[in-house]
């Protein structure tokens, strides 16, 4: 269908001045720290973790000073042109930021929850010589997530996306000579580019049928393009977003990215990288309401990839592991909501910023674990920690409780909202992704609680060279404590603030067409509530006395699950080695084909010029002969031709 020629996300956007005129600074001050800290080397070892965190914090204070005066504009949405950065012909592309309202939270969440991630490292890696280096890329991933929320076009967006690629890269095999974090990092930067592609060939599909890649100038275009133009520009949209945030059927690299220091997990899978698809297509926002055929398949992705991520995180025993399928799920409940379209974009965005607090503190509570369990991993060696690491005990609690929707904490106020519209859609799918959501729900309540049950309490399973685990340092848990408020309290004070201020500044989905719910919205939240109470009660009975601390054998699902549900055998069967033989073949044309025929070429005219050349032996009683035979071919053959022998 096509869309209506003023899309509800089509805002005009006002000139910056004043202070936000300065906007950029919150791009360049971790972007210049970043190069300082990676071009003095070693000569910045000593203090150049400080600057990592100033910068980010610094960052973080303009951006909170960018939006309280935001706040007070009529206009809510600036605009900062730099410079011309593409101009050829009647095509321009401005090197822009764009400050609104969406912009706004999500600088406030990458700087604020980022800033206590870099607090959190100073001391997570105190030991380790590249710490300098670290900070560094730590830095730079800030400043390309800023570039990619602040850029005013889709190709500022695409180089702030291909910056968090490259920094992702770089961070997730930091420690590269574990070959396991070298693949890891190479697995997440080639499936990232499959997402890439995508995105990529979008941009090009804007430019050659809207002449332009301005958000503006795009939302209002949509209105002229046809109902297939617009569902494959959202498709294609929709793969680079699958690709960032760790979505069906990009997702095999989100888990695998635990090979990076703990920290460098908790800033991906929190407040960045896994962020990015969904703020993507929340910006596109007219382009995915034009199309309701576009809108059902992102509502597909995320309630598949939600249970994906509850089944295979249920079967996880290493807590890091465990926390990353958590994220693919709860990533799937954003998508959810940014799928269904309507005021639901901005209840996704609601999940989002309550998210980056309770996964950042579990993340962080899960490295403060390994610190002082000698960096042990498997849950099923863990056990009575909450009698002598109470203060990650306690914070990672809170954390526990927000995801899996407690009341009054965060998870509660943004997850609860997206259940009950799935239930709002108006035919039968409101069962299907509305029963999706709910079944996520249970099977969230039960995994994070398998995770918590088993690592702080029951007896404990320790190996033997653990003797005294202890609590970490106050720089690693003074970060934990203020994440722990957050996730008590971030989602009922942005419950109501956050998502009437997207949707009436921001245009940001509007309100939803009217639909009756299937269920009534209390028996949504009882129901919630029950299965979620269910789960969670399970798994205390089962594992409240710990569990085997070797694999045993299990069922036809669990097996399964623990293999992924065979995604990674799947990939492998039908794309990587298909690849590598395609790779192999074309490598053989190429030597024995195309180098053959020119090396073959070249030794056919070298071998017969030698023989030529063996002709001119200098002799004249040679060259004699030569002209004589040559004399008698011509008169044979003119005898030939006389007898008529040669017609």
């Amino acid at each position: 269908m096509n869309a209506p020629a003023e899309p509800a996300g089509a805002v005009a956007y006002a000139p910056a001045s004043g202070l936000l005129g300065s906007v950029w600074l919150l791009v360049a001050i971790p972007l210049a720290s970043a190069a300082i800290l990676l071009l003095l080397g070693r000569r910045a070892d000593r203090w150049g973790h400080w600057l990592g965190v100033a910068a980010v914090g610094a960052s973080f204070v303009l951006g909170l000073t960018y939006f309280f005066q935001l706040r007070g504009l009529e206009n809510k949405s600036v605009e900062r042109s730099l410079w011309d950065f593409i101009a050829v012909g009647d095509f321009r592309v401005d090197f822009g930021l764009l400050f609104d309202p969406l912009a706004a939270v999500f600088v406030l969440l990458i700087t604020g929850v980022g800033f206590l991630i870099h607090l959190y490292a100073v001391e997570y890696m105190a030991h380790d010589e590249g710490r300098r280096r670290f900070f560094g890329y730590f830095n730079l991933f800030v400043a390309a997530m800023l570039l990619l929320v602040l850029g005013n076009n889709y190709v500022m967006l695409y180089f702030g996306w291909e910056g968090v690629g490259l920094a992702s890269y770089l961070l997730i095999s930091f420690w590269y000579g574990r070959p396991s974090a070298a693949t890891a990092g190479k697995k997440a930067f080639l499936m990232n580019r499959v997402g890439d592609a995508g995105l990529a060939i979008g941009i090009f599909i804007m430019f050659a049928t809207l002449g332009t890649t301005q958000y503006d100038e795009v939302f209002t275009g949509v209105g002229s393009l046809t109902a297939t133009t617009v569902l494959v520009l959202g498709l294609l949209l929709l793969l680079g977003a699958t690709g960032k945030s760790g979505q069906f059927p990009l997702q095999a690299w989100l888990p695998d990215a635990m090979e990076g220091p703990t920290p460098v997990s908790a800033l991906i899978h929190a407040a960045t990288m896994v962020t990015a698809g969904v703020y993507l297509i929340a910006r596109s926002n007219p382009i995915f309401s034009a199309n309701s055929t576009l809108q059902l398949v992102v509502v597909g992705v995320g309630a598949l990839t939600l249970l994906i991520g509850c089944v295979i995180g249920a079967a996880k025993d290493d807590i890091k592991r465990v926390l990353a399928w958590s994220t693919v799920s709860q990533i799937g409940y954003m998508f959810l909501g940014v799928g269904l379209g309507g005021g639901a974009y901005a209840l996704a965005i609601l999940h989002l910023l309550a998210h980056g607090f309770f996964k950042a503190n579990m993340f962080l509570g899960a490295g403060s674990v390994m610190h002082g369990m000698k960096d042990q991993v498997d849950i099923r060696r863990f056990g009575s920690l909450s009698k002598h690491m109470k203060v990650t005990w306690l914070t990672f609690m809170m954390g526990w409780l927000a995801i899996i929707g407690i009341p009054p904490l965060s998870g509660y106020f943004s997850k609860e909202p997206i259940i009950a519209t799935a239930f709002e859609r108006g035919d039968w799918t409101s069962w299907l992704f509305g029963g999706a959501a709910l079944l996520g729900a249970g099977l969230t309540a039960f995994y994070m609680t398998r995770l918590f049950v088993l690592t702080f309490h029951g007896p404990a399973r320790w190996t033997e060279e653990i003797e005294h685990p202890h609590e970490s340092p106050k720089l690693m848990t003074v970060p934990l404590i203020l994440l722990a408020i957050g996730s008590i309290a971030a989602g009922f004070l942005m419950k109501s603030s956050v998502p009437d201020w997207l949707t009436a500044t921001a245009g940001l989905g509007g309100e939803h067409a009217e639909h009756e719910a299937v269920l009534a919205h209390w028996l949504i939240t009882v129901l919630s509530l029950l299965v979620t109470v269910a789960g969670a009660g399970l798994a205390w009975f089962l594992f409240r006395n710990g569990t085997a601390t070797e694999p045993q054998p299990a069922g036809v699902l669990v097996t399964a699950a623990r293999r992924n549900l065979y995604t990674d055998a799947f990939n492998e069967a039908v794309f990587e080695k298909p690849g590598i033989f395609l790779t192999r073949a074309l490598v053989f044309l190429d030597n024995r084909g195309v180098d053959g025929l020119v090396n073959g070429l070249a030794a056919a005219v070298g071998g017969g010029s030698g023989r030529l050349r063996r002709l001119q032996t200098g002799f004249v009683r040679s060259y004699a002969t030569s002209i004589l035979a040559g004399a008698l071919l011509v008169v044979a053959a003119f005898l030939a031709v006389q007898a008529g022998w040669l017609a």
